[in-house]
C-alpha cells in the first residue's frame, strides 16, 4: 500500500509543483476581478456626478483613470496567459517522459491497449489546467463579492442577484450529473473504435486482396456510431444547459435594470447605481455561465486525470539498481512459467536449463509449443509468472534497461523496422557507429545489397520498411540484432523469409557467432540450421521435452521415431517422420 500511495502521488506531485504558478494566476485573477468593478463605477460616476455637475475636468480625470486601469488589466491578462502557457509546458516536461515510459510498459504487457491514449490523456489534463474552465473557477469565488457590492446599492437587487447565482449553480450541478456518464461512455467507445481501426488497417493488404474491407468497416462503424450517439446526447444536453444559462444571465441583467429603474422611481437609488448594478449582475453571473459552457472539457480533464493516476499506480517505474558489469552470456532459467501479457494461463511451464557463454542452441518443436514465448522471456519482453530468467546470475529484470539492451540482440518473429534510414535501424536509433553498422550488415550478407540502394546506408526505409522485400527486412533485422556485438542473441525464425543465398548467409552468421563465443538461441523449423548449433532444445506442450548436445538429441529423436514406426506398422498407418517435430 505504501508503494502504491507513493506511485499514485506522481501525478499529484507534478500538479502540486505548479502550486506557485496557480497562486500567481489566482492573485492576478483577484486583481482583474477588482478592476472589473471599474466600468460599473465609471458609469455610476458619469450618471450621478458628471452629468449633474456638468464638470468636464471630472470627466477627463475619470476617463484617464479608467483607461489606465484598462491598460493594467490588459497587462495582467497577458501575464496570466503567459503563466498558464508555461504551466502546461512544465507539466509536460515533468510527466511526459514518465507517461511515455508507462504507456510503453502497458503496451508491452497488454498488447490490446492503446499506446497513444496515455499521451492523449496528458494533453487533455494540460489543456484543462490551462484552459478557460480553470479561469472561470478562479473567478467563481468573486461572485459573492460582486453580489455584496450590489447589495450595498440595494438589498433588493442583492437578493435578486443571489437568487440568480443559486439557480446557475444548481444548473451547473445538474449539467455535471447528466453529462458525465454519457461523456465517459463516449470516451470508452472512442478508445475501442481507435483500437479497432489501428489494428485492422495495419493489415491493409490482406483486407484489400481478400475483400474484407466492408465487414471490417462495419465493425468499426458500429463502435464509432455508438460513440457519436453518446457524444450527441451529451452535446445536446450541454447545448440546452448552455442556452438556458445564457438566457438566465441576460434576462437577469435586463431585469436588474428594470428593477433598478423601479427603485429609482421610488427614490431608493440613483440612476448611476441602477446602471452599475445592472453591469455587476452580469459580471457576477459570468463565471457560472463559463463553467457550464466549458463543463465538457472539465469532465474530460477529470476523467483523463483519473486514468493517468490509475495507469501510474499500476505501472510504477522500475527501481534503478546498481549498475552490473557487462555480462559474459551465461543464461539460466529456473522453474520458469510464462503467460501472455495480461493472462494467467501458462504457455511455458517449469522450464529449467543453463546455457554457458558461447553456447549455440536451436529450439524446435510443434507450432504452439511455446518457442516464441521462450524467446520473449529470454530477452525480458514478457515477464515470468514463476521462477527466474538470469543473465550471469542476475535476474533479467534487475538489470537497468539501458545497460542491458546493448548486450542483447533480438529478432522477433514479426519483424518491425522503423521510419528512418537503414543505418539508423541497424544502429537501433542510437549514436551511429559506422564501423559497427557495416560490420553487422556484412555478417548478414546485406552490405552489398544496401550499397545498391538509392542512398546506401542513408536510404530512408519508410514506416515498417514497406519498400523492402520480406527477406531484406529480415536480414536488416538480424543486422540490428548483431549490432554492437551483444553477448546473447535470440533469433526467432530468422530464415522464414530467406532465399537460398540468405540461408547460406545466415548459416555463416551463426558460425561466426560461435567463433566469437556468443550465446545464440535459434528458433527454427528448418533442418539446415541444425548443422551449425551445438545443442538442441525440444519444446512440446509448453514443457521441455529434450535438451542436450545436437547429435544426442537427434539420435534420441530418430530412435523414438523408429520405435513408434515399428509399433505402428503392426497396428495402423505409418507415423510421421522425425522432421515433423520441427513444424
Amino acid at each position: 500500500m505504501k508503494r502504491a500511495a507513493q506511485n499514485a502521488s506522481d501525478l499529484a506531485v507534478a500538479i502540486r509543483s505548479l502550486r506557485g504558478a496557480f497562486i500567481t494566476v489566482a492573485v492576478f485573477s483577484g486583481f482583474l476581478n477588482v478592476l472589473m468593478l471599474v466600468p460599473s463605477l465609471y458609469m455610476m460616476q458619469i450618471y450621478d456626478r458628471v452629468l449633474g455637475s456638468r464638470n468636464e475636468t471630472t470627466l477627463w480625470a475619470l476617463t484617464l483613470l479608467v483607461l489606465a486601469s484598462y491598460v493594467f488589466m490588459s497587462m495582467l491578462e497577458t501575464i496570466r496567459t503567459w503563466v498558464l502557457v508555461r504551466v502546461g509546458a512544465r507539466l509536460d516536461s515533468q510527466l511526459g517522459e514518465r507517461v511515455f515510459n508507462t504507456a510503453f510498459e502497458r503496451r508491452l504487457r497488454h498488447a490490446d491497449s492503446s499506446a497513444a491514449q496515455p499521451m492523449n490523456d496528458l494533453n487533455t489534463v494540460r489543456q484543462t489546467l490551462t484552459g478557460p474552465g480553470l479561469l472561470a473557477a478562479f473567478d467563481a469565488p468573486w461572485m459573492p463579492i460582486y453580489i455584496a457590492v450590489i447589495a450595498l446599492f440595494s438589498w433588493e437587487l442583492g437578493i435578486f442577484a443571489l437568487s440568480g447565482a443559486v439557480v446557475l449553480t444548481i444548473l451547473a450541478y445538474v449539467n455535471e450529473k447528466l453529462s458525465q456518464p454519457k461523456l465517459e461512455e463516449a470516451q470508452k467507445f472512442s478508445f475501442q473504435a481507435q483500437m479497432a481501426i489501428t489494428n485492422h488497417l495495419r493489415n491493409a493488404e490482406v483486407i484489400q486482396s481478400m475483400g474484407m474491407l466492408e465487414p471490417i468497416r462495419r465493425r468499426w462503424h458500429a463502435l464509432h456510431h455508438k460513440q457519436l450517439q453518446m457524444q450527441a446526447v451529451a452535446s445536446d444536453q450541454a447545448a440546452v444547459m448552455s442556452g438556458l444559462t445564457k438566457f438566465i444571465r441576460i434576462s437577469m441583467q435586463s431585469l436588474s435594470l428594470g428593477i433598478g429603474a423601479l427603485l429609482v422611481l421610488e427614490n431608493k437609488m440613483s440612476p448611476g447605481m441602477m446602471i452599475a448594478a445592472s453591469i455587476l449582475v452580469s459580471r457576477a453571473l459570468a463565471p457560472a455561465e463559463l463553467l457550464v459552457a466549458h463543463w465538457k472539457q472539465i469532465v474530460l480533464g477529470r476523467a483523463a486525470h483519473d486514468r493517468l493516476k490509475q495507469l501510474l499506480e499500476a505501472h510504477p517505474p522500475r527501481p534503478e539498481g546498481m549498475a552490473l558489469p557487462p555480462p559474459t552470456g551465461r543464461v539460466s532459467l529456473e522453474g520458469v512459467a510464462v503467460a501472455a501479457p495480461g493472462g494467467q494461463r501458462p504457455i511455458l511451464r517449469n522450464i529449467n536449463f543453463v546455457l554457458e557463454p558461447g553456447t549455440s542452441v536451436a529450439v524446435i518443436g510443434p507450432s504452439g509449443s511455446g518457442k516464441s514465448t521462450l524467446a520473449r522471456a529470454l530477452v525480458g519482453v514478457w515477464p515470468v509468472l514463476a521462477g527466474a530468467v538470469r543473465l550471469d546470475g542476475a535476474d533479467l529484470h534487475s538489470w537497468r534497461s539501458d545497460d542491458l539492451g546493448p548486450h542483447i540482440g533480438y529478432l522477433p518473429q514479426d519483424i518491425e523496422l522503423f521510419d528512418g534510414t537503414v543505418a539508423e535501424n541497424i544502429a537501433r536509433f542510437g549514436d551511429i557507429d559506422s564501423d559497427q553498422v557495416i560490420l553487422a550488415a556484412k555478417r548478414t550478407g546485406m552490405h552489398e545489397a544496401i550499397l545498391q540502394m538509392p542512398q546506401g546506408y542513408d536510404t530512408p526505409l519508410g514506416a515498417g520498411g514497406s519498400a523492402l522485400s520480406g527477406g531484406q527486412r529480415q536480414r536488416i533485422g538480424i543486422a540490428r540484432a548483431l549490432y554492437g556485438n551483444p553477448v546473447l542473441i535470440v533469433l526467432d525464425e530468422p530464415n522464414s523469409n530467406l532465399d537460398d543465398q540468405g540461408e547460406r548467409a545466415l548459416i555463416e552468421t551463426i558460425q561466426g557467432l560461435n567463433t566469437l563465443g556468443k550465446t545464440t538461441v535459434l528458433i527454427t523449423h528448418r533442418l539446415s540450421a541444425l548443422a551449425v548449433v551445438g545443442k538442441i532444445m525440444v519444446l512440446k506442450d509448453g514443457m521441455l521435452a529434450a535438451f542436450g548436445p545436437r547429435d544426442e538429441v537427434l539420435e534420441a529423436m530418430k530412435a523414438k521415431a523408429q520405435a513408434a514406426a515399428g509399433g505402428a506398422t503392426a497396428t495402423g498407418p505409418k507415423p510421421a517422420p522425425v522432421s515433423r517435430v520441427l513444424s
